[in-house]
C-alpha cells in the first residue's frame, strides 16, 4: 500500500513539474506574432536630362575642388542628375556612364542627405537600374561623417555627401588580384563624371580620400563585403 501511494505521489509530481516547466503550455496560451519587418522607403528619382548649355570643355576648364558651401537646399532633380552622371544606366544592355572592367560594376553609391528638397535627412543607396533611392538609415549623418573623415568640417557642410563603396569580389572573381586595380580605376572614372556634372550645374564639389575606413563602415552600417573608397560632399558654392 505504501509503495502504491508513493507511485501516485511521484506521478502527480511529474505532472505538476511538466506543466510548470512549459513543456505542455496551457490551453489558453497564445504565441505572440513577431512584428513585421519594416518596409524600405524607396524614392523614385526624376528623369535626368541628357543635354545642357554647358559644354564638356567648359566643365573641364572650370572644374575645381570647392570646400565652402551655402545653406541652400539642393533639388531632387539635381541629385538625380549627379547620381546618373556617376553611375546611371545608358544602354538597354545595362552599360553605365562610367566604364567597368567586364561590365561587372563593383561600385555602390550612398547619399548622406541633409539639405535636399522633398527628401528626408538620412542615408540612401542609389539603385542605377531603377534610378531610385533606397533609404538605409534615418537621420542626418553629415557631421558624424565629417568626423570620420579626419574632422574635415566642410564634409558636413555640403547639402549632401556621396559615398562610393566597392564590392571587390564582383571584379576579382574574374580578374583575380588585378581586379583590385580595375575597381580603383572605375571609382576614379565615376567620381570624375560626378565632378564634371556638378561643375556644369554650378555646384561645389570636392573628392575626399582621407577618412577612417572602419568608422565609415560602422556609421553607414555597410554590408560586410563593401569597402568605402571616396567621400564627396556637394553643395551650392559660396
Amino acid at each position: 500500500m505504501k509503495q502504491y501511494r508513493w507511485n501516485c505521489l511521484l506521478g502527480l509530481a511529474m505532472i505538476l513539474l511538466t506543466s510548470s516547466c512549459g513543456c505542455t503550455p496551457p490551453a489558453n496560451t497564445v504565441t505572440p506574432t513577431p512584428p513585421p519587418e519594416p518596409r524600405s522607403v524607396i524614392i523614385e528619382l526624376p528623369e535626368p536630362r541628357y543635354n545642357s548649355d554647358v559644354s564638356i570643355e567648359q566643365s573641364l576648364l572650370r572644374r575645381r575642388s570647392i570646400r565652402s558651401y551655402t545653406d541652400e537646399l539642393l533639388t531632387l532633380q539635381e541629385l538625380s542628375q549627379l547620381l546618373w552622371a556617376a553611375q546611371g544606366v545608358t544602354d538597354p544592355k545595362g552599360f553605365r556612364t562610367a566604364p567597368s572592367a567586364g561590365a561587372l560594376y563593383p561600385l555602390e553609391l550612398y547619399v548622406v542627405a541633409g539639405d535636399v528638397q522633398d527628401l528626408s535627412p538620412g542615408v540612401y543607396r542609389y539603385d542605377p537600374v531603377e534610378h531610385e533611392l533606397i533609404r538605409t538609415m534615418e537621420g542626418d549623418k553629415r557631421l558624424e561623417l565629417a568626423d570620420a573623415a579626419v574632422w574635415q568640417d566642410f564634409v558636413g557642410e555640403g547639402a549632401i555627401v556621396i559615398v562610393f563603396t566597392a564590392v571587390y569580389e564582383r571584379t576579382t572573381v574574374k580578374y583575380g588580384d588585378r581586379g583590385i586595380r580595375y575597381v580603383h580605376m572605375e571609382a576614379g572614372h565615376a567620381a570624375q563624371n560626378l565632378c564634371l556634372q556638378a561643375t556644369a550645374m554650378d555646384l561645389g564639389v570636392v573628392t575626399i580620400g582621407a577618412f577612417y575606413d572602419e568608422e565609415v563602415v560602422e556609421l553607414l552600417n555597410l554590408p560586410g563585403d563593401e569597402q568605402p573608397l571616396y567621400i564627396i560632399p556637394v553643395g551650392r558654392k559660396q
